[in-house]
């Protein structure tokens, strides 16, 4: 049986017009009320139809904004195709997709292409820098309308609707026991991490200590440096890091900067003795295992990230539905060459 507006309006005792408005977001409706018709087309199954849902959505000109930490990090390349081919799916209903990249953690720039972006589209995805600066810029967006999600990275205290990304404290543990297997224990490890500005990357070595320091007590940093990101400061601070200490066996790589980072291990002929754990799997972490410079890297699927980012807000500007869920967490994944 076909679950109708006039069925819904019959059932909660209201006007036709009163259920439209409320299954398709025109306002106008007292939240009592509103809420009451929600809950009744939800527990009766109502489906809008497909080519009004379409009609409505054009009308409404959706532009999703999406600003990118991902300049010369290949990581990004996966999430954005997640989005590009989400936005194909979406191309019926008239959404359109403008996508700001920026290179390195520089606040200042974060918040310029948030205002410029912000000011243009009805929702925006942001892999956020951890500052006050950024959380401020987010709820000023949200205030004024944005429905703002975050992806791969996320901001504490912030207005946003909700997070779609892995689980950083869980990838650091996850690193830190793979470390434990390789090395037996013992291991004098260097750190490379993407930047002290975002959440993520320090939620990761804060997990990668706290398994240090409940299982491993013969596994210890003997310093954290930042790559940025990018492959040739990777390699510079890497340099640096096996050059000052000869004793160093063993790096974790927390974001990107894989490829610099290894190819200073090489240049330095220590990929025999260095056991190397990173993340994701972009084609130049792939060279890397199959030189066998890389042990193992944990993958945080990218691609689903783009697109379930996409989904949820396609999911509240065109359908209407309100996020249930704060945070949707993607399952981190162990990878081999064997199994890539």
């Amino acid at each position: 049986m076909s679950i109708t507006i006039k069925k819904i309006a019959e059932i909660c005792n209201v006007s036709r017009g009163t259920v439209d408005r409320v299954l398709n977001n025109r306002g106008k409706v007292k939240p009592e009320t509103e809420s009451f018709v929600r809950k009744i087309a939800e527990q009766m199954g109502y489906e809008p139809n497909p080519a009004g849902k379409a009609l409505a959505a054009k009308k409404k000109n959706i532009v999703v904004g999406v600003v990118l930490i991902s300049e010369g990090n290949p990581f990004f390349d996966e999430v954005i195709r997640g989005i590009r081919e989400a936005e194909k799916e979406y191309t019926a209903y008239g959404v359109r997709v403008l996508i700001q990249t920026m290179h390195g953690y520089d606040v200042e720039e974060q918040c310029r292409l948030m205002e410029d972006v912000g000011s243009q589209v009805n929702a925006l995805i942001l892999n956020p820098i951890s500052d006050l600066k950024v959380q401020h810029k987010i709820d000023q967006l949200v205030e004024r309308g944005v429905f703002v999600v975050t992806v791969n990275t996320d901001i504490e205290n912030s207005k946003r609707s909700c997070y779609v990304g892995s689980d950083y404290i869980n990838g650091g543990e996850t690193a830190c026991g793979i470390m434990g297997v390789l090395t037996g224990g013992r291991a004098k490890v260097g750190v490379v991490t993407g930047s002290f500005k975002v959440a993520g990357h320090n939620q990761r070595i804060a997990g990668f200590k706290k398994v240090m320091e409940k299982k491993y007590s013969q596994i210890e940093i003997l310093e954290i440096v930042e790559s940025e990101d990018d492959d040739i400061l990777a390699f510079e601070v890497t340099n640096r890091l096996l050059q000052t200490y000869s004793q160093l066996d063993a790096l974790f790589i927390t974001a990107g900067g894989v490829y610099g980072t290894c190819r200073a291990v090489l240049s330095q002929a220590r990929q025999q003795h260095i056991k190397i754990v990173s993340f994701d799997s972009a084609p130049n972490t792939v060279e890397m295992l199959k030189q066998q410079v890389i042990d193992v890297t944990i993958y945080q699927h990218p691609y689903t990230q783009g697109r379930k980012a996409m989904q949820i807000v396609f999911s509240y500007l065109v359908n209407g539905l309100e996020v249930k869920k704060e945070k949707h967490i993607l399952k981190n994944e162990i990878k081999v060459l064997e199994n890539l």
